[in-house]
């Protein structure tokens, strides 16, 4: 005999708070998904809720994140420091660990934040032991959640104020530094989730598909049907959460990838790595 979990105030509340979606609608697919938060989002999107892109940036742990690049910016390296309280976040102690971890991670081009917390600090420490010294001594957890690295002929670190969200950007030459911060901004503003349509996780694909045809069919559509409606929806998808194909923020009526091209026909993003407190 199935038992159904029960789902608390605070929990609906947590989603509420992630997607924008009703208490109700919330609390239906928390219960649907036997408290699955990321099950209970698809569900959501599937009963056409509109869920909010941004959903982890809201959840936010406290922290820093800083990126940083090589005095040659040809590498760089994203590194989120966190901590439970902006009290903590804002302390320079606290922010000249930070950087010091950035670079470190820079040094060694360190592709993970547990690779991070095994490298030496100072002090016959490693990354690791001295947070959890930090632990002890602020009494509030402390770590290291997101680490990766970037390389690229030209490499753009862009750190928005307050330090919150970070982004790097790859180009293929150097000489476009304002073209390089300009797309630096675009990824930390829209947050893509890849380079263009080929670049894509499949996973990724295939959810926004199954969504889309779900969604489609609940409007009443035949089955043939609500596969070529999934697909013209799968294609908006691609437009709005790949960096090439966004409309430049800076200018709507062409594309991230219309505006590099403007600047320099040869000029390519080759990559670019975004993060954000609680994502």
């Amino acid at each position: 005999m199935s038992t159904t979990m029960a789902i608390t105030a605070s929990e609906v509340n947590k989603l509420r708070q992630m997607t924008g979606a009703g208490m109700m609608d919330c609390k239906n697919a928390l219960t649907e998904a036997n408290g699955d938060f990321d099950a209970a989002i698809d569900l959501l999107r599937k009963k056409g809720q509109k869920v909010a892109a941004k959903r982890a940036d809201r959840d936010a742990a406290e922290g820093l994140v800083l990126a940083k690049t090589t005095d040659d910016a040809k590498k760089g390296v994203l590194v989120s420091v966190n901590c439970e309280t902006d009290f903590v976040a804002k302390n320079a102690d606290f922010s000249a660990m930070a950087e010091k971890i950035t670079g470190i991670a820079l040094q060694h081009m360190t592709a993970d934040a547990e690779a991070l917390k095994a490298l030496p600090y100072a002090n016959n420490l490693t990354v690791g032991e001295k947070l959890t010294e930090q632990t002890g001594v602020i009494g509030e957890k402390i770590d290291v959640n997101y680490c990766q690295p970037i390389e690229a002929e030209y490499v753009f670190a862009y750190n928005h104020p307050g330090n919150r969200v970070a982004s790097l950007v790859g180009l293929n030459k150097p000489g476009h530094e304002e073209v390089a911060k300009d797309v630096a901004m675009q990824v930390a503003a829209m947050a893509p989730i890849a380079l263009d349509k080929s670049s894509t996780p499949q996973s990724v694909v295939e959810k926004e598909l199954e969504i889309g045809k779900e969604l489609a069919i609940q409007e009443g559509k035949a089955p043939e049907m609500a596969e070529k409606i999934a697909q013209g929806r799968l294609n908006k998808f691609f437009k709005e959460s790949t960096l090439l194909a966004q409309e430049f923020i800076k200018d709507n009526k062409m594309s991230v990838e219309q505006y590099v091209q403007k600047a320099d026909k040869d000029l390519k993003v080759t990559g670019f790595k975004r993060h954000a407190l609680g994502s």
